[in-house]
């Protein structure tokens, strides 16, 4: 990596655009970067692991309050290491609770997609593979009988 970047150069890197880099360091959530002679943001390795950090947080759905108050322990020192690893085993928890019910509901959904797959193939194969001397009322049990089921289970 270059010795220090600008602010463009690390939206560019990181996909955040310039003014949620100046919101995210308004904020407290950046520590005041480094400025040039004229005033231009200049950004070491180290701001930009801290950058990378917090959008792995945000990945994770951690509210901007949770991750201000991780900042803030971390600006504080070592100190707050145990109160740091604790926030986080916190929220690890939470994040494995949302994949575990993300999982049980994707699971349903693959079910009712099954469910309505085979439904479909139940109303149309009748009407594809029909012979032409086929009575109409024997079409029309076929489709009561998938209208019914549809409706039990959608």
């Amino acid at each position: 990596m270059e010795p220090h970047l600008s602010i463009d150069e690390v939206a560019q890197r990181t996909g955040l655009t310039a003014h949620t880099l100046r919101y995210y360091e308004r904020i407290g959530l950046i520590a005041p970067v480094r400025r040039a002679g004229g005033g231009q943001r200049r950004y070491a390795a180290a701001d930009l692991a801290w950058i990378e950090f917090l959008l792995r947080l945000r990945t994770t759905r951690m509210p901007i309050s949770k991750m201000r108050a991780f900042a803030r322990l971390r600006a504080a020192g070592e100190s707050t290491i145990p109160e740091r690893r604790a926030m986080l085993e916190a929220h690890l928890a939470e994040v494995l609770a949302d994949i575990d019910a993300m999982r049980g509901a994707a699971g349903v959904l693959r079910e009712k997609i099954g469910f309505y797959r085979n439904a479909e193939e139940v109303a149309v194969e009748p009407a594809c593979g029909a012979s032409a001397g086929a009575s109409a009322s024997g079409s029309a049990g076929l489709a009561a009988d998938a209208g019914r089921v549809l409706a039990k289970n959608a």
